[in-house]
C-alpha cells in the first residue's frame, strides 16, 4: 500500500497519576499566632494547638474554593477523598473543608495519615520561636539529607509523603484527592511532584533514597520556593 506521506501523530502519553491531587496547608493556628514551633506528634495533637478563629474561616473559604473548582471541572463531590495529618490544626481544617463539600468527616472518605504529619524539627526547636525555622532552612539549602538534632531532614519527609502517594494511587482511581498538611511537608511534596512531571522515574528514586541515595539533592534543597500561606489551596496534578 502506498504511503500517503503523512505520519500518524504519536499516541498521547498515559497520565502520570490515576487521581487528581490538591494540597491544602492548615488554616492559621494557635501556634502561628503565638509564634512558636509545634512539630512533635505529641504536642501537635493537643487541642490547645488547633486553629485560631481566622484559621477556621480560612478553612471554610478553602472548602468553598475547592467545591467551586470541582463543579467547574464537572468532578462529582462523591469522588472526593481527604487525607490529613492527625495534628489538631490539620484535623480541624480537614473537618471544615469536608463540611463545605458535603463529605461526611467520619467516613472512609476522610482518613488521617500519620505520614502527613508536620516535619519534626527536633527537641532543640520544639515550642521555641518561629524565627528558628530560618536556621533549619539554611541547612536544607546546603544538604537536604541533614536533619536537625533529633528531628527530620527534607529527605525523611519526602520519603514518607511518597509512601502516602503510592498507597493512595493503589487504593483509588479517578478520584479527587485533597491532602491537608503543613508548610514544610507540603512544599517538599510539591518539589517532588514537580520534578516527577519532568522525570517520571524520580518518584521511584525518592522511594528508594534511604536504600540507594540516588536522589538529586538540588531538587529537595529548593523546597522553599513552593511555600504556601496558611489556608492556601493549590492544585498539583
Amino acid at each position: 500500500m502506498e504511503d500517503s506521506g503523512g505520519s500518524s501523530p504519536p499516541a498521547p502519553a498515559p497520565p502520570l497519576f490515576r487521581n487528581r491531587y490538591w494540597i491544602l496547608r492548615h488554616g492559621r493556628s494557635v501556634p502561628n499566632e503565638r509564634g512558636i514551633i509545634v512539630s512533635s506528634l505529641e504536642n501537635g495533637m493537643k487541642p490547645e494547638f488547633g486553629l485560631a478563629p481566622q484559621g477556621v474561616e480560612q478553612a471554610r473559604l478553602a472548602g468553598e474554593s475547592l467545591r467551586k473548582e470541582l463543579e467547574e471541572m464537572s468532578v462529582p463531590l462523591d469522588s472526593v477523598k481527604i487525607r490529613y495529618s492527625p495534628f489538631s490544626r490539620t484535623m480541624e481544617t480537614a473537618r471544615e473543608v469536608a463540611r463545605m463539600l458535603g463529605v461526611p468527616f467520619d467516613s472512609p472518605s476522610c482518613i488521617p495519615a500519620v505520614e502527613l504529619r508536620e516535619r519534626y524539627f527536633g527537641p532543640s526547636y520544639e515550642l521555641l520561636s518561629h524565627a528558628k525555622y530560618a536556621e533549619v532552612w539554611a541547612v536544607d539549602e546546603v544538604d537536604p539529607f541533614m536533619a536537625p538534632d533529633g528531628g527530620e531532614s527534607v529527605a525523611d519527609v519526602a520519603t514518607r509523603f511518597t509512601k502516602v502517594l503510592s498507597s493512595t494511587e493503589m487504593e483509588f482511581h479517578g478520584c479527587a484527592i485533597l491532602i491537608v498538611s503543613h508548610g514544610d511537608p507540603l512544599q517538599i511534596f510539591q518539589a517532588v511532584l514537580n520534578e516527577t512531571k519532568e522525570n517520571s522515574s524520580f518518584l521511584d528514586e525518592v522511594s528508594d533514597l534511604k536504600k540507594r541515595g540516588v536522589i538529586a539533592p538540588s531538587v529537595l534543597s529548593q523546597h522553599r520556593k513552593f511555600a504556601l500561606l496558611t489556608g492556601e489551596l493549590r492544585g498539583l496534578v
